[in-house]
């Protein structure tokens, strides 16, 4: 969690680029349903380059084993690499597959 300038607790975000054989597998449903049971909001999309984009905000704990799901995915996915990268928290309501 950070906290502002007043001392209230804010959520932190993370996106993550997921690439290897990681679409027609089921990887974006894997990652709703992980990220719903952890807590987390936000999203994850196909990209053009045969990535998976995901974005999701929530409490540090939660974030970071999301992360660690990521690099293994559903039984058909074959994750070769993972870039992670801190991004701003967004007021989503739920995880969405897009």
């Amino acid at each position: 969690m950070v906290l502002n300038n007043v001392g209230m607790r804010h959520e932190a975000a993370k996106k993550w680029f997921v690439s290897g054989i990681v679409q027609g597998v089921g990887f974006r449903y894997f990652v709703q349903r992980k990220a719903r049971s952890l807590g987390l909001t936000g999203w994850t999309r196909n990209l053009d380059d045969g990535r998976v984009e995901v974005y999701a905000a929530g409490g540090e704990p939660a974030l970071r084993e999301l992360g660690a799901a990521l690099h293994v995915g559903p039984q058909m996915a074959r994750v070769r690499g993972v870039e992670e990268l801190e991004d701003a928290p967004q007021r989503l309501a739920d995880f969405s597959v897009r």
